[in-house]
């Protein structure tokens, strides 16, 4: 299972490297459909995976000047105090009921997939500012700084995931930043956010240490490599591609009823809308365009 991990991890590397999207979203679900981890224990190994992982994703942004420090700092206010508060419940709740609990903490990752996946498709659809002049934060703009902290800080702390989608898509809609600095204040302050939440569960002991060294010989080479070779298709089409995966593995954990004709029905349309989005993103390709910001 070993040299498995790490080509998993190996792909989940290339995918955020080529694409800087929140493809890392995908490994918690991954390392419980695929390789049988207990849900628990899958969640605390997925963050501290992504601690490391991101750290490096996260310097060369900030060596970029991609990161605005300011709102990375408002946004920790929340999210770091009440990361531990979902790791706690997460250990409080395993405690309480054993085995019992992997059965929902299953349920609860599956919603937060597919509610990850909703978040993805409603970020292929929206713009980000072009305008790069330094943006000063209001009282307004800490205030829901540190509300989407404390909400995503319980997510990611709870279930892993979480951690590019929230941030990501309220950053899109409240403040005017350019997609350059809303993907590197995404990194930066996830990377710091899920050091906190890790070592939450380090002390918790829900952190399979070797399957994370195993993860991270794939990974963080894969990161690297897929960064030198940016995907040049069109952003929204993988952004789609994207939300299907993870809303299909949401509702694989899940497994409501009719499960088997919610996953055909939304790959049909998951395969219609990208299909559509690369045939617009081709035909303009022989047109003049205004240039626009980096997508990171």
């Amino acid at each position: 299972m070993d040299w498995k991990l790490s080509l998993a991890g190996l792909l989940i590397g290339l995918l955020v490297g080529m694409t800087g999207m929140g493809g890392g979203s995908l490994m918690t679900p991954l390392l419980v459909l695929v390789f049988g981890f207990k849900p628990s224990v899958a969640i605390g190994t997925d963050i501290v995976h992504g601690a490391i992982f991101k750290s490096f994703g996260a310097i060369q942004h900030r060596r970029l000047g991609h990161v605005h420090l300011r709102l990375t700092a408002w946004m920790l206010l929340g999210s770091v105090p009440f990361s531990f508060l979902g790791v706690g419940l997460g250990w409080w709740l395993t405690k309480r009921y054993g085995a019992g609990y992997e059965d929902t903490a299953k349920i609860i990752l599956g919603v937060a997939l597919v509610l990850c996946g909703l978040g993805f498709l409603v970020k292929a659809y929206l713009h980000t500012a072009s305008d790069d002049r330094p943006f000063i934060l209001g009282p307004r703009d800490k205030v829901i700084a540190v509300i989407t902290g404390v909400v995503g800080g319980f997510v990611v702390g709870l279930t892993s995931v979480g951690s590019g989608t929230v941030f990501g898509l309220v950053m899109l809609i409240a403040f005017p930043l350019t997609a350059a600095k809303i993907v590197g204040t995404d990194i930066f302050h996830a990377a710091i956010l899920l050091a906190a939440a890790g070592a939450g569960h380090l002390v918790a002991g829900s952190v399979d240490l070797r399957a994370t060294g195993w993860l991270l010989i794939g990974s963080v080479p894969g990161v690297l490599i897929g960064g030198k070779f940016t995907v040049k298709l069109p952003d929204r089409s993988l952004r789609i591609v994207l939300a299907a995966t993870l809303t299909h593995a949401g509702v694989k954990l899940v497994d409501p009823p009719g499960a088997n004709a919610i996953l055909i029905g939304g790959a049909v349309v998951a395969v219609i809308a990208s299909l559509a989005a690369f045939a617009r993103w081709f035909a303009g390709r022989g047109t003049p365009q205004v240039a626009e910001a980096d997508t990171g």
